[in-house]
């Protein structure tokens, strides 16, 4: 089934091209109304770089957040074609709005060759059909938030997303930064390789940030802490067909400095790593307000 949310979301990595290394993707859309979604000028900027390279696929990207991107207006990407080496190319783009960079972004290109096959075995979690969905959670508690917040809260969302034994929004309890979450988007099917590392690059963003959360028993619904992605690297391992559940197996083995250090693993259903995620947020304690 293909929702409006999901038709947007595909739209909006069909970046316009301007000129020679030079492309427009609209802002908007995602996860939130306020600014834009990390994963969205992330996902934005691979296609980019894809839109400059023949016959391979990326392996891994390195971004850095700069300023919280602007919904309203359009975002302009700058492709350097940095080389086109026998086995790897490589790409950095810069993202901008008004002027200023917003996202800085590395990323390589591998030609496919024969190697050595290992991988960590997938985590044993129960399947996705035992999770509630995402809106499902959300509309049980949308009584919870001022009613000006509701609208955005429930709104419709591109990503399908069962989180493993999820946590109260506005209470929760400390908790292991290890945690799972099963999500796809059904709208990706047949859709060609580079869109679907530009799908799954945008949803590698959701929750990651959240693990460093979990021991201090913090979520961005109590007003007691200011978040914000600062990095973002990401590995692929295999091919992508994000029409198909995937397990994402996420902790943060640090916290400090008013930051944390999140990781994840991306599983198929069936047990085989597709991809490698890490990033760092900030997650900075805000005062209470008297």
């Amino acid at each position: 089934m293909t929702t409006a949310s999901a038709r947007e979301l595909l739209e909006l990595l069909d970046i316009e091209q301007l000129e020679v290394d030079l492309f427009r993707g609209i802002g908007g859309g995602g996860e939130t109304t306020t600014r834009i979604f990390g994963g969205h000028v992330i996902a934005q900027a691979l296609m980019a770089a894809y839109r400059t390279v023949e016959d391979r696929l990326c392996h891994s990207l390195h971004a850095y957040f700069m300023r919280p991107g602007d919904p309203s207006i359009p975002v302009i990407y700058q492709v350097d074609q940095s080389r086109d080496g026998g086995s790897f190319t490589t790409r950095s783009v810069v993202a901008i709005q008004h002027g200023k960079q917003i996202l800085n972004l590395s990323a390589s290109f591998h030609v496919k060759e024969d190697g050595w096959d290992y991988q960590h075995e997938m985590p044993a979690v129960d399947g996705p059909e035992e999770w509630p969905e995402r809106h499902e959670l959300r509309k049980a508690v949308a009584d919870r938030l001022p009613e000006k917040y509701r609208p955005d809260f429930l709104r419709e969302r591109p990503i399908d997303i069962r989180e493993i034994e999820p946590r109260d929004f506005f209470d929760p309890k400390p908790a292991s930064d290890r945690n799972q979450l099963w999500f796809r988007m059904e709208a990706a099917k047949g859709q060609g390789a580079q869109m679907q590392h530009c799908l799954l690059a945008y949803a590698s963003d959701m929750n990651l940030l959240g693990s460093s959360l979990r021991p201090h028993g913090l979520t961005w619904f109590q007003g007691k802490v200011m978040t914000a992605s600062l990095d973002h690297a990401m590995w692929f391992h295999a091919p992508i067909e994000f029409a198909d559940w995937h397990l994402y197996d996420l902790d943060a083995p640090w916290t400090g400095g008013a930051r944390g250090f999140n990781r994840g693993l991306i599983y198929t259903q069936d047990g085989r790593l597709v991809a490698s995620v890490a990033q760092e947020g900030l997650m900075r304690p805000l005062k209470p307000k008297v």
